[in-house]
């Protein structure tokens, strides 16, 4: 599993696409971004899924096993978010034959979520695509999540199990630290998994932090919030060309913020994206359009897959049609 080394790389419908270094080399704020080179320019990388990646990923179902990889709505209260709290929700009826139901305080990144294209602006470049400030507010449609609700995601998903790697080389991840994942580290695990990365693909990296976190008194999920504190992605120029060069369609993990927290000290972001304290989510989500999954559901994904010996299965993405929404639950599936 490897990145793309030469400068262009052949996306699955036959289209070439610079590589991460040449997109550095475009001129002045398209410098590091994929803008203007999506036939659907709001669509961002799940563009690298075509028809032919589409049916070649039904040919991962093997056993006809179905996952739902999201969490209850109200799973993560309290959770790592300084804001985000679990619904209410109310059934009420209008006579005795019926029933109806409502959520009160639905924040729509509470739980398994999918972050859209308007979640992150780049503090040196602005939204997606040159998106003007003024076009993202409620009521609009600019990078809203409706994009992929209306054509949902759909194509080959690989798991990476970075927790039982880390586990097999007697190094388990300490979650308590939030430990920081290297691209080295990410790279072995691949390795060690014999996996090889298909442009378009779903990669899915299982930490174990969600069902670590989640078995924890509350007590300690507040201690840990108050601390900012969390397992995750360790922050790199390497990181981000590599999954750009991979031509990677969705980018999803098991933890609160795909990235760890706090970003590291040696962040090439820092001064760029001031704001986010050196995380990439403004190089994903704003320059590169890449969608984030966060807090997915993988442990039982990835114990069938382990059992199974084989990594990939066909993932379904389908986000709520809210017309210009920043997030989403992911209602993912994935069919093994």
């Amino acid at each position: 599993m490897t990145a793309t080394d030469a400068g262009t790389g052949t996306g699955t419908g036959g289209t070439t696409y610079p590589s991460h270094q040449k997109l550095l080399e475009r001129p002045g704020h398209l410098a590091g971004t994929s803008w203007g080179l999506f036939p659907d320019a709001e669509r961002g990388t799940p563009s690298f899924i075509q028809s032919r990646t589409i049916k070649e990923a039904a040919s991962c179902i093997r056993t006809g096993t179905v996952f739902g990889l999201d969490y209850p709505a109200d799973a993560f209260d309290p959770g790592m978010s300084l804001k985000r709290r679990a619904p209410r929700h109310t059934i009420y009826s209008a006579h005795p034959a019926h029933r109806d139901d409502y959520l009160d305080g639905y924040y729509l990144q509470g739980s398994t979520q999918i972050d859209g294209l308007r979640h992150r602006r780049a503090d040196d470049v602005g939204f997606y695509n040159g998106t003007p400030d003024e076009e993202i507010r409620e009521g609009t449609a600019a990078l809203g999540i409706q994009v992929w609700a209306e054509q949902p995601i759909v194509g080959r998903g690989v798991l990476l199990d970075v927790d039982g790697y880390c586990r097999d080389q007697g190094t388990p991840i300490d979650h308590a630290a939030g430990q920081p994942l290297s691209l080295g580290l990410i790279q072995a695990a691949a390795r060690a998994q014999s996996l090889t990365l298909q442009p378009g693909d779903i990669l899915m990296l299982h930490t174990g932090w969600c069902e670590w976190f989640l078995a924890l008194p509350a007590e300690d999920k507040n201690t840990l919030r108050d601390r900012r504190r969390a397992t995750g992605i360790e922050q790199s120029a390497e990181f981000v060309a590599w999954v750009w060069d991979t031509q990677l369609a969705v980018l999803a993990a098991d933890n609160f913020a795909v990235e760890c927290l706090p970003p590291v000290a040696a962040s090439p972001y820092h001064l760029t994206a001031p704001n986010d304290h050196g995380m990439m989510h403004q190089q994903f989500l704003a320059k590169l359009g890449l969608p984030l999954g966060e807090l997915w559901n993988l442990g039982p994904l990835s114990r069938h897959m382990k059992a199974a010996g084989s990594w990939d299965a066909l993932v379904t993405i389908k986000p709520l049609n809210i017309t210009g929404a920043t997030g989403s639950p992911a209602n993912a599936t994935a069919v093994t």
